[in-house]
């Protein structure tokens, strides 16, 4: 190792990660330093259930992953990222036996909503068809530098996506579209009408139709390894099994960039009550499952998507998140589930599937909502439970200790709520910079947010070699 190096990454999750492959890329000496035994953070696969049952812990299905320009810049499939796709991206069952559903096709997705939504949803969708990859970068890419690569897609994007989720939805007449979009919005664990939300349930859908919802061949686990596996062909180091109290633990170097918490990057660097005004948010209860066979969907779609909406109403959905937040667990929670082994049949024994399932609780939240996941779930697969071969459970206090950036379970690291759902951590023109000059913050804690897209990643590097750059 030299004696100074140009930068210090503290954590290897998606965003920590792709921050040290961008700037090794660019000829700079990069060390990684990560407290757990493995790299990944929300991006990891373990055996928690049963021998042969390959669990995603966290983040399983990948729409911004497959689509972020950070990862597509990169030669992951070279270090063995394969992403694999599911019949359907999505499926929204109802009570009725029949569900909505968010296809790669936008005929069949707008089929799905009825004979007086589909044409709503067709136009809705249609100025962005062909150009997720430049709305892509220019979305992700937050806060802007400089002018757009593509203005027009990118204003028509604010004017839909800026305002809150019922303006969005006010072009639909019935149910079924708003409760889907409705679900898109709460895969970031953000109230339904707060500012912005509308741009979420759009941008989870326009992801949909340009590269599907995938999962990632042998687990989430891949994504990170590839990345480990870019990072040391460009020269770079990882330590695992490293645990980071204070600076001084670190060896010296020109730039310090944190794949952290804001309370963490404060504590570790000495920032004191710089980021006493974040907020953190709700938690999730998650149950990952061995199972005997696939899930018995009544609905027909449902059994061949990679993610399963449980709603099913936008009422329900919006009083499950109410709930999340004003401090109560639901009763009757949202769930977002997730298939794996039908695109990848290898994460379990032959004949046998994986499955995980989470409903929003409240933050740092240490009861049980097993039974209440459960009654959901054999609501709209009866016979669910007699499939069941084991279970993980895992709720905010789990969650936090498997992963430190999960401040009292909040997986999203920070609450997606009001202006901090895109002025994260707190009002500035450089998110990713810090009172210390050489201190930096990558994790989705920053612009553009929660997900597996390195993007924020990403965008910190690019912060971290301006400065440097100014600095030489």
């Amino acid at each position: 190792m030299p004696s100074m190096l140009d930068a210090v990454v503290v954590g290897a999750g998606p965003n920590g990660l792709t921050a040290a492959v961008e700037l090794a890329r660019r000829g700079m000496s990069v060390a990684v330093f990560e407290a757990a035994g493995t790299v990944g953070g929300g991006a990891r696969t373990e055996e928690l259930t049963l021998p042969g049952f390959r669990h995603d812990p966290c983040s399983a299905v990948h729409p911004l992953g497959a689509g972020s320009p950070a990862f597509n810049a990169l030669p992951l499939e070279r270090y063995g990222l394969t992403w694999l796709h599911p019949e359907l991206p999505m499926a929204h069952p109802f009570d009725d036996g029949t569900a909505a559903v968010l296809a790669r096709s936008v005929a069949e997705t707008a089929a799905s909503f009825g004979p007086r939504d589909a044409g709503a949803y067709r136009r809705l969708v249609a100025p962005f068809l062909g150009r997720w990859d430049a709305l892509a970068a220019d979305f992700l890419t937050l806060p802007p530098r400089g002018l757009p690569r593509d203005t027009t897609t990118l204003a028509r994007f604010a004017l839909a996506g800026l305002p809150p989720y019922g303006w969005l939805v006010r072009r639909f007449s019935d149910e079924r579209a708003k409760a889907l979009f409705a679900g898109l919005v709460a895969h970031v664990i953000s109230p339904l009408n707060g500012l912005a939300t509308g741009g979420v349930g759009l941008m989870f859908a326009l992801a949909a139709h340009a590269g599907g919802w995938p999962v990632a061949r042998g687990g989430s686990q891949a994504i990170s390894d590839a990345l480990a596996g870019c990072l040391r062909a460009c020269g770079g180091a990882i330590h695992t099994d490293f645990e980071v109290k204070r600076l001084d633990d670190l060896p010296p170097a020109r730039a310090y960039v944190f794949d952290t918490s804001p309370t963490a990057l404060a504590r570790i660097a000495g920032l004191g009550h710089h980021y006493d005004a974040y907020r953190y948010g709700p938690s999730v209860f998650k149950i990952d499952y061995a199972l005997e066979g696939p899930v018995p969907w009544t609905a027909e779609a449902p059994r061949r998507a990679g993610t399963v909406q449980i709603g099913p109403t936008s009422g329900e959905i919006g009083r499950a998140l109410k709930q999340a937040y004003g401090g109560t667990a639901p009763d009757t929670p949202f769930l977002i589930t997730a298939q794996p082994t039908l695109a990848d049949p290898s994460r379990a024994p032959e004949g046998k599937h994986v499955f995980w399932a989470y409903g929003h609780v409240p933050h740092g939240w240490t009861g049980d909502l097993t039974d209440a996941v459960e009654r959901q779930l054999d609501r709209f697969a009866p016979g669910f439970r007699d499939l069941v071969l084991a279970r993980a459970t895992a709720g905010p206090p789990q969650l936090a200790e498997r992963n430190a950036n999960y401040v009292g379970g909040d997986i999203a690291c920070g609450a997606a709520q009001g202006l901090q759902l895109l002025l994260r951590p707190k009002l500035s023109l450089s998110p990713y910079s810090t009172p210390r000059p050489a201190v930096f913050l990558c994790s989705s804690a920053t612009p553009p947010g929660p997900g597996v897209h390195g993007m924020s990643g990403h965008n910190a590097a690019k912060a971290v070699w301006r400065s440097l750059r100014r600095n030489r």
